[in-house]
């Protein structure tokens, strides 16, 4: 029989439960009860991320060195769940949003760079996000540079795009529902099959039980329901550029002559709250759920020794994450997982080429004692 935790964690656990209850309550009050719902779908995903261990970066990496294919299997099973409930409703109510990003120069490089940049950062958008809730000194670290590299990207990205890009390609409005079901299913099924058949049945599993396809499974249902309410797929780092930009307009640089925030409806997300943006108030959520499943699970904080170039290279790696993953239209989130979920042809190209960067960053990863 287990013991029961002590008295002082229960009171922490009530206290943040009552905290994530709150939160509700007050984003509801102030700005409406979707981003209130967004609110406490977040705090469900930054729950589910920390909870299962779930890692897009770790999952690819595993898979490299070790040939261990359970979390990407999970991954495609998440995106399938996504993938089953987002495209009927995506064809049937066209007033809803996919992740349907250009094909571009910028999303060849950016997500080449990404994959390469995460696997040295050891984290991807989520990532970060949620180790950054536990508490993991690496990520906190790397959040801020995330955050202003983002910035810095959306305000270049119109350069970017004009080296040459073509219109998004959705499956939903090719070939509707049931043919982008059929076609992506079966090609994600083609790859799972592949990867299981190339496993190594004597490697160590990072992964074991059932927590990283319970993980897998909400993440997939979360996702579809922030498709329900805020409109647009589940991302993260539109958010996290958007607090860089409202840090240095609050240092008084005048942002309405750039290429990108000078855009009407960026300069109106600039003077609105940061709870009123889709996006940011999800990537809250999260932070503050994978703090509620850290003091619960006993994962909080972790103790890290790095050598000093590793920190610094973590650092660097997350400008070129937060700055990569603008140009590239997303992060494992938005590009992969929503991408691909929600029918779009630039989920795949950014899967096939942030998967070549991290064969890279993997080798980098070493060489730069990050990790193994």
């Amino acid at each position: 029989m287990n013991a029961a935790p002590p008295r002082a964690t229960r009171s922490t656990q009530v206290l943040l439960i009552g905290l994530a209850l709150a939160g509700f309550v007050a984003t509801t009050w102030l700005v409406g009860w979707r981003q209130g719902l967004l609110w406490c779908i977040g705090v469900g995903l930054g729950v589910a991320l920390a909870a299962g261990s779930f890692g897009f970066t770790t999952g690819w990496r595993v898979w490299i060195t070790h040939r261990d294919p359970t979390g990407l299997l999970a991954q495609f099973f998440g995106i399938a769940v996504c993938m089953v409930l987002s495209v009927p409703l995506l064809a049937a109510h066209p007033e809803l949003q996919g992740a349907d990003g250009p094909l571009s120069w910028s999303l060849l490089i950016g997500s080449f760079v990404f994959g390469a940049s995460m696997q040295i950062a050891d984290g991807c958008g989520s990532g970060t996000l949620y180790k950054a809730g536990l508490g993991h000194p690496v990520s906190l670290a790397v959040l801020p540079a995330f955050v202003f590299g983002s910035f810095a990207g959306s305000a270049q990205l119109p350069a970017w795009l004009s080296l040459g890009a073509l219109p998004p390609v959705s499956f939903v409005h090719l070939l509707g529902a049931p043919g982008t079901l059929a076609l992506q299913l079966g090609v994600l099924a083609l790859l799972a099959a592949w990867i299981w058949r190339s496993r190594r049945p004597d490697t160590p599993r990072r992964w074991t039980g059932s927590a990283v396809w319970i993980a897998a499974a909400a993440l997939g249902v979360l996702g579809a329901l922030n498709l329900i309410v805020a409109g647009q797929p589940w991302g993260i780092v539109y958010g996290l550029g958007l607090w860089g930009a409202k840090i240095v307009q609050a240092f008084g640089v005048d942002l309405s002559h750039n290429a990108f925030y000078g855009l009407p409806v960026q300069q109106a997300q600039l003077h609105a709250s940061v709870l009123a943006d889709n996006t940011s108030i999800t990537d809250l959520g999260m932070l503050f759920g994978a703090l509620l499943a850290a003091q619960r699970g006993g994962k909080l904080s972790p103790r890290v020794r790095l050598p000093a170039r590793a920190w610094v290279s973590s650092v660097v790696a997350g400008l070129l994450l937060g700055y990569s993953s603008r140009l590239a239209f997303g992060c494992n989130v938005g590009a992969y997982f929503s991408g691909i979920a929600t029918g779009s042809l630039h989920g795949w190209v950014w899967f096939a080429c942030a998967f070549a960067g991290s064969l890279l960053g993997v080798r980098l990863r070493k060489r730069l004692g990050v990790g193994s």
